[in-house]
């Protein structure tokens, strides 16, 4: 399974969808045109215009009534298909705006709550817990965690339109009757379906629906209305015609609209069900440990409640759960998943098809669970050398970072377990609070050099928040030992509480970031990165932003920016113009795009990199997985990678909407202190108080 692959198979579905959809709207024009002549026809008796009621002439001997209803009207089409078109893309554009924030307006719309890391129930914590794992390992922004209170069944969904502002919805019922294995199963399938673009196909199948349901709820206001008057066209004689006329308009809406929902969930169906088998291989490939999934899959087979959710309001997101969300009919014809013994079959072929009975978890044992992590399952520090980002030097080529893109592994997830386990308690909890989630930001730009640090916390002291400066102040001592490697992930996990910043504080924080950047003139590697990860997921959330669209099926139109980027690369990883010569040519091997050179250091400087990322980011998958493939040559040409090199390709890869897992094996840290130990030196006496 390739995440490229997937990617552009989920744009070409969208585009597949959209034919589906005008199909069944060019359907529903005809309908509704017929309808209209049929109408007219009957209280006219005359082939008349629809506006042209001037022009109305007698019923004549000659023509028969059926021949006057297939009697061809282009005014008449041309009024019906306008009116058509715009209820369907008014409605559309009405719900397309409405989940223009992503898969948080799904999760308010059924009415989710938002989940805390300040909360106190242990399940609702293990379930952050296991979301945050997963983000970790699969390279995402760490997607917030929305919780619906009042539904029993076990199921959980993914929502939004990307990896930037997915979301993740679990039930009641799933982190009640769940252990933390199965609920990593579930979780582990909903971010499969966040890797594979399917969320964007999801949202885009909900916004058509919406159009086709307007319709019929057209037809329910004119049946409404025409019960209190009358349908407004003074002709005396045919008044009682026309009333009953605009009743039967009504019922004739409503018998089109829902026939249009009834092909929209057919199409909405086959596009599910033939997705939830991926995701359900790539949770166990995730996992490596069936046994998960398969015991939530059981588990939904011997629940009173299985996977249904009770509020009505579900319908609309049906295709998004994890399991059926409403009672199938009609034989299974518009059931969003395969059935759940087919499912469960995939990956135990000798099931018998007995469920077991489910007990409710017991919750002493979730905090047990929490407080342990499962120590005798996670590797020792001698063994997660690779695990936790300092593998020790070696001489082989480290394995396709690329090829991992969208598909992490056990190792990723063991990654993510060790690195949460082993970060000081106070910078996690700092990344989960909004004045700390700022202030570990600002702590992460702190320099090294006195003075330099001298003129930050002076910019701070008098523009940032007090208690977020006096946060900044705390966390420092902390910041300052954290290994190089745990960086990147601490901005992805600080990103969810970023977003729930104010417009006001988010300017403030934004400005305050690009004042420590520049404290010192210049703008350092890791700096840059900061800057381009942290502001690239939060500037949506803020202000309207233009996502980036497919504009480029090819790399040719692109030269200039490829041969920008990969002399940024091979000037920052190399210190003589040969090896940055040579660097550039194992890269621009991958391309095969003639005439690229290498270009001076001057000219392929960051701010020139930030430019032909934002116009790389418009090309189609299959061509950035070429660009992500010459960026890894020239990097790991020399068979051997720095932290620093890994964060800057990791950085690249989310610019161009490729979440990059962890990079894990034969990575030799060659300017690095052990990165197994995140706190290098001894804590002051101050900051060990901070840290009980």
């Amino acid at each position: 399974m390739d995440f490229f692959d997937q990617q552009e198979q989920a744009r070409r579905k969208t585009s597949q969808l959209i034919l589906l959809f005008t199909l069944a709207i060019g359907a529903l024009i005809a309908g509704a045109y017929i309808i209209a002549r049929g109408l007219i026809t009957w209280i006219y008796g005359t082939e008349a215009r629809v506006f042209s009621y001037a022009y109305v002439e007698a019923r004549t001997e000659e023509r028969s009534w059926w021949g006057l209803l297939w009697q061809w009207d282009t005014e008449l089409f041309w009024w019906v298909t306008l009116g058509t078109l715009s209820v369907v893309i008014v409605g559309s554009m009405y719900k397309t705006l409405q989940l223009r924030a992503g898969g948080a307006a799904v999760a308010l719309s059924l009415g989710a709550r938002l989940l805390n890391h300040s909360t106190k129930d242990p399940q609702e914590r293990q379930a952050l817990n296991v979301v945050e794992e997963m983000a970790i390992a699969s390279g995402t922004p760490t997607p917030p965690v929305y919780l619906l209170d009042h539904e029993p069944g076990i199921n959980a969904f993914a929502a939004g339109y990307s990896s930037d502002d997915a979301v993740i919805g679990i039930t009641r019922g799933s982190i009640e009757l769940l252990s933390r294995e199965e609920l990593q199963g579930v979780v582990a399938h909903e971010f499969s379906h966040i890797l594979n673009g399917d969320m964007r196909l999801n949202i885009s199948l909900m916004g058509l629906v919406h159009g086709i349901l307007v319709i019929g709820l057209s037809g329910q206001i004119l049946l409404r209305g025409s019960s209190r008057t009358s349908s407004g066209i003074r002709v005396r004689r045919h008044s009682g015609k026309e009333g009953l006329a605009v009743m039967l308009l009504g019922l004739s809406l409503i018998v089109l609209g829902y026939t249009g929902v009834f092909f929209a969930n057919l199409i909405k169906a086959a596009v599910s069900r033939q997705r939830e088998f991926l995701a359900d291989a790539s949770a166990i490939q995730f996992t490596r440990h069936p046994a998960g999934l398969l015991g939530a899959l059981k588990k939904i087979g011997g629940h009173e409640h299985g996977s249904l959710v009770l509020d009505p309001r579900s319908q609309t997101v049906s295709h998004m759960y994890f399991n059926q969300g409403f009672s199938e009919s009609l034989g299974n014809l518009f059931a969003t998943h395969p059935p759940l013994i087919k499912r469960i079959r995939r990956i135990e072929p000798r099931f018998s098809g007995t469920f077991p009975e489910v007990m409710r978890a017991d919750p002493s044992d979730t905090i047990a669970t929490l407080a342990t992590l499962e120590p005798a399952a996670m590797p020792t520090l001698a063994q997660t050398s690779q695990a936790v980002g300092s593998p020790p030097v070696s001489s082989e080529v480290p394995p396709d970072p690329v090829a991992e893109i969208g598909h992490p592994t056990a190792a990723h997830l063991s990654y993510a377990r060790t690195l949460l386990d082993r970060l000081p308690r106070k910078v996690l909890d700092a990344a989960h609070a909004p004045y700390g989630a700022r202030a570990l930001i600002y702590a992460l730009l702190l320099h090294r050099n006195s003075d330099s640090r001298h003129a930050q916390l002076s910019r701070l002291s008098s523009h940032a928040d007090v208690p977020v400066y006096q946060e900044t102040l705390v966390l420092a001592p902390f910041v300052d030992r954290l290994a190089p490697a745990a960086r990147l992930p601490l901005i992805d996990i600080t990103i969810p509480t970023l977003s729930s910043l104010s417009s006001k504080q988010y300017s403030l924080f934004k400005t305050n970031i690009l004042a420590l950047i520049q404290a010192d003139k210049t703008t350092e590697l890791f700096e840059w990165m900061l800057q381009r990860v942290l502001l690239r997921h939060l500037e949506p959330t803020f202000r309207p932003v233009k996502k980036p669209i497919v504009q480029y099926h090819s790399l040719k139109p692109l030269g200039e920016h490829c041969s920008a980027l990969l002399s940024g690369l091979a000037h920052q990883g190399n210190t003589s113009p040969e090896q940055a010569q040579s660097a550039f040519e194992r890269g621009v091997r991958h391309l095969n795009v003639p005439g690229l050179r290498l270009r001076s250091y001057e000219r392929s400087s960051l701010p020139v990199i930030d430019y032909s990322l934002d116009v790389l980011a418009q090309a189609s998958p299959p061509e950035k997985r070429k660009i992500l493939q010459a960026c890894t040559g020239c990097i790991l040409g020399d068979k051997q990678i720095t932290v620093q090199e890994a964060e800057l390709l990791r950085a690249i890869a989310d610019s161009l909407g490729c979440p990059m897992p962890p990079l894990l094996a034969g990575q030799p840290a060659q300017d690095t202190a052990p990165l197994t130990l995140f706190l290098t030196c001894p804590l002051t006496p101050d900051a060990q108080r901070s840290v009980s």
